[in-house]
């Protein structure tokens, strides 16, 4: 932190207690945000604020999009899908070309368009060589056609462009080298459609969504980079931004449900005195303290090197698996301290408890982390 980034937090908070806090029921209802909200947010100058100013962007670093998204975090909400939007302006600023960054990353800036990637299939998930979304080159070699489905996408419900993982080589030796990614408007093609808005665990204001793609025809110049096969490689460079970005995220959370907590045992009593005074709570809470600062201090690390340029995909997947872990043990000895009050949604520790469940799923699952990380040994 520094004092331009202290005055930007003050900004970024403001904006999180005016425009999303006090609409969090409501887009639970809905399961989306407010396109509005979007729409603010990007006047602001919050949706790509690490994106050069070339391009729309507010010409920060990552160190301010950290500030969102901890902020978004630390007011517990798990809605508004800027993260997701920001992976895939990240797509284009860094793989994209020079017509399609000039095109499409202003409109991501502003507001006006939001983002979403498609990758996971019902039969693909950590398995990206399992994908059977193709695209196909038209004779012509002026379009592809894209026919498949995808699910557990987020942004789905309002995504104006879409990020899609498809196979533009369909034959098995091709591998990982038959994958590309395609950028698709969904206010511009024909069969397109979005599927229901999936009923999940938590995070019920996140429109997460089944996406359909019937011989969906894409400009050639909507392949991403201009050249097949480099799908795999897009992906895989740009994990380490989303995995630091889950971390931020993850830590955020640590320290809100130990505050939520800390409020609650110093007012809650059993046997006659505080639940703080008992041996139990201020053991277990002292476990809660030391997860926190330990992992304040990696996610601190984690951003500066991202910041730096020097991030890469085995310290990101650590911290990913280590946040992500430590925010679902945490929550769960926080909401144990709250007792039977913990387990009514009313109370925003049971909310936590729900919503922190798919951290160790969504942006590579905890197996996956390992695996990545033992690779490097």
């Amino acid at each position: 932190m520094n004092p331009d980034l202290a005055l930007y937090r003050d900004m970024v908070r403001r904006f999180v207690q005016t425009e999303v806090e006090p609409h969090e029921e409501r887009w639970a209802q809905q399961q989306h945000v407010d396109r509005e909200t979007w729409q603010k947010a990007g006047a602001l100058g919050l949706l790509l604020a690490d994106v050069p100013e070339a391009f729309g962007g507010a010409g920060g670093d990552f160190s301010h999009m950290a500030v969102l998204f901890e902020e978004l975090a630390l007011a517990g909400d798990r809605a508004f899908g800027v993260h997701v939007h920001a992976i895939a302006a990240h797509y284009l600023l860094n793989q994209g070309t020079p017509e399609q960054k000039a095109r499409y990353l202003p409109q991501l800036a502003s507001g006006e368009m939001i983002g979403a990637i498609a990758m996971s299939e019902p039969a693909a998930g950590s398995d990206l060589q399992g994908i059977r979304t193709r695209a196909l080159l038209e004779d012509d070699g002026q379009h592809y056609r894209i026919t498949g489905s995808k699910i557990f996408i987020s942004n789905g419900y309002l995504a104006d462009l879409i990020v899609v993982v498809a196979r533009t080589d369909p034959r098995p030796e091709a591998g990982s080298r038959g994958l590309s990614l395609f950028l698709v408007e969904t206010r511009q093609v024909q069969g397109f459609r979005v599927g229901r808005i999936l009923d999940k665990l938590g995070q019920k204001g996140q429109d997460t969504c089944e996406l359909y793609f019937d011989d969906v025809r894409v400009p050639a110049n909507g392949l991403l980079g201009g050249v097949e096969g480099r799908g795999m490689a897009h992906l895989m460079s740009e994990l380490p931004y989303e995995r630091t970005m889950l971390a931020v995220s993850a830590q955020a959370s640590i320290e809100r449900a130990l505050r939520l907590t800390v409020e609650h045992v110093k007012q809650r009593k059993a046997f006659g005195k505080a639940l703080i005074e008992l041996q139990n709570t201020r053991f277990k809470l002292a476990e809660v303290k030391t997860q926190a600062v330990v992992g304040r201090a990696l996610v601190d690390d984690c951003i500066c090197r991202l910041v730096a340029g020097t991030m890469d995909t085995t310290t990101a997947s650590i911290a990913k698996l280590w946040l992500s872990e430590a925010e679902g043990r945490v929550i769960d000895e926080c909401l144990q301290l709250f007792g039977g009050y913990g387990y009514m949604t009313e109370y925003p520790i049971a909310r936590m408890y729900a919503d922190a469940r798919v951290q160790r799923i969504y942006g590579g699952t905890s197996e996956i982390m390992k695996e990545i990380i033992a690779r490097s040994l």
